[in-house]
């Protein structure tokens, strides 16, 4: 069991790799965000695998898509456009005389859901690594084992390309009051909290710098104008992939009245199974037996849900589509489901399924995701103007639409629901959200010249060996029996001769240190 006391460390250490990994140079914090993106790439299968058999929830095929789109497809994505994934070096805007310095958090305390838990932690350690802040990973206690082992292979793969020790780590045994007292420290710079209203409310009110996103219940409008067939394969596709654990994905399905008729048959082709009014009844009994949501059905799959509530349908059953009346707070079906189950109303016209939706959202996932399909840019504005939500999926699934793994929405397992969802942030998590500016501004006047800063970078590649994290004053040579080499430098061969620049380093860590735990007493 990991103690309070074993977690303040982590913190420390934690405090220390960061002040290190802070005076990178934009080459050596390139070739560590690649190596940790590879491995990541490449245990994506395996770790795809021990996310289900430990959690029970979701689909191999389906999280294997998403490790890959959290690992690498990361990296990718930010490699493109003109700062091609610096948020290292110095910007230099003459025409506006300012010079911008990025300035990393510090310490990330990543917290990760049982939900999408490999995925999170790839996505959040490469956004930390890419910012060049240290992460300290707090995941869920019904996914610890999967998330740590994932943790633990990028912190060898980062501390083998270079960065410092202790820029990764990982709570090996969560629990609440060890979580909440990772979540208080002084020591924790910003909190990325993904997972339940409880867990972002924890992190909100902690007293530290928190990145925090709400529940989502995503409605989907279907309108008369879109092509059925490819909206309802869509949306089955949607609902099945990893079996609706993603927030992303569509809760309540709102049909057009003239085209209602159409899109059921196009849905059950797709692979869904539409209920009776009694097979809807004995769903929502069993999913939401004492009015809220049966959590052992969360990323199960269809047939097994149906088998569980007393309904039959076949093995290759993709989704359970529940039809209902009103779209109101009483109605359990109208709320998040998480799980290959689509509630499913019609609307009379265009502006009532806009109503609907609207309801939707006011029921739960303020300011999260809603999907539209139609080929009416009319309809298409006014509802992303009157539905309270900060993105819109347009004729795609939006499971992996609004989480911009299928859309060019910044791809992300954190999607920030801003004012309207009680959330500090209003778009998917992004490096940017990592960093401040420190910005050098000259006199605007025209006759005050503004200096030459071309070249000019305060980051250097490490010019040594970093070495490993200070250990306690009785350990000989400083550092703990049995401690890893240091890790090499960026293109730097490996030496055991640490130098006397890196001597002095150590020496006064080891005094911030001692003076740190003095403070505390």
């Amino acid at each position: 069991m990991t103690s309070t006391a074993q977690a303040g460390h982590m913190l420390e250490r934690a405090r220390w790799a960061a002040g290190a990994y802070a005076d990178y140079d934009r080459a050596a914090v390139s070739e560590i965000v690649n190596a940790v993106a590879d491995a990541a790439y490449t245990a994506a299968e395996r770790f795809a695998a021990e996310a289900v058999a430990e959690t029970g929830m979701g689909v191999v095929a389906d999280k294997v898509t998403k490790n890959r789109a959290c690992s690498r497809g990361i990296v990718d994505y930010y490699a493109r456009g003109e700062s091609a994934g610096d948020y290292v070096s110095p910007r230099v805007d003459e025409a506006r005389k300012i010079v911008e310095l990025p300035r990393p958090a510090g310490v990330v305390l990543a917290l990760t859901p049982t939900t999408n838990p490999v995925a999170t932690v790839y996505f959040k350690v490469l956004l930390s690594l890419m910012t060049r802040n240290a992460v300290v990973v707090a995941p869920h206690p019904r996914a610890k084992r999967c998330s740590a082992d994932a943790a633990r292979l990028l912190a060898q793969a980062a501390v083998a390309a270079g960065a410092p020790d202790g820029i990764i780590q990982v709570v090996e045994e969560p629990s609440i009051p060890l979580v909440q007292t990772l979540m208080a420290d002084e020591r924790t710079d910003v909190i990325v909290a993904t997972g339940g209203t409880g867990v972002v409310r924890a992190a909100y009110s902690s007293g530290n710098p928190a990145l925090g996103v709400g529940p989502g219940n995503v409605p989907v409008f279907v309108e008369a104008s879109a092509d059925i067939d490819a909206a309802a394969k869509r949306i089955v596709d949607s609902k099945a992939f990893d079996n609706s654990v993603l927030c992303t994905n569509e809760s309540v399905l709102i049909a057009e009245d003239v085209i209602a008729g159409k899109l059921s048959g196009a849905l059950t082709r797709a692979g869904a199974h539409i209920l009776d009014e009694d097979g809807a009844r004995r769903l929502r009994a069993y999913m939401f037996a004492d009015g809220h949501l049966n959590t052992d059905v969360v990323g199960r799959d269809a047939a097994w849900i149906a088998g569980q509530a007393g309904l039959r349908v076949t093995p290759k059953t993709r989704v359970l589509i529940a039809p209902f009346d009103d779209v109101i707070s009483e109605e359990m079906l109208a709320h998040e489901k998480l799980s290959p189950v689509l509630g499913m109303t019609t609307a009379a016209d265009a502006a009532r399924g806009i109503r609907a939706a609207r309801a939707v959202v006011r029921i739960g996932g303020a300011g999260h995701s809603a999907a539209i399909h139609s080929e009416n840019p009319s309809v298409i504005t006014d509802f992303a103007a009157q539905v309270p939500v900060l993105r819109v999926s347009v004729n795609v699934g939006n499971s992996t639409g609004s989480s911009g793994l299928d859309t060019n929405l910044a791809p992300s397992m954190t999607i920030g629901t801003g004012f309207v969802g009680r959330s500090s942030i209003g778009e998917n998590l992004q490096p940017q959200n990592l960093i401040n500016w420190a910005r050098i501004a000259y006199n605007s006047d025209s006759g005050v010249p503004m200096g030459n800063f071309a070249g000019i970078n305060p980051w250097h590649s490490p010019a040594g060996p970093v070495p490993e994290y200070p250990r306690a004053s009785n350990d000989r040579n400083g550092i703990a029996s049995g401690a890893r080499p240091a890790p090499r430098s960026p293109g730097a061969a490996r030496t055991t001769d640490l130098g006397l620049d890196a001597l002095r380093a150590e020496l006064r860590a080891l005094v911030a240190e001692e003076l740190a735990q003095l403070i505390k007493r």
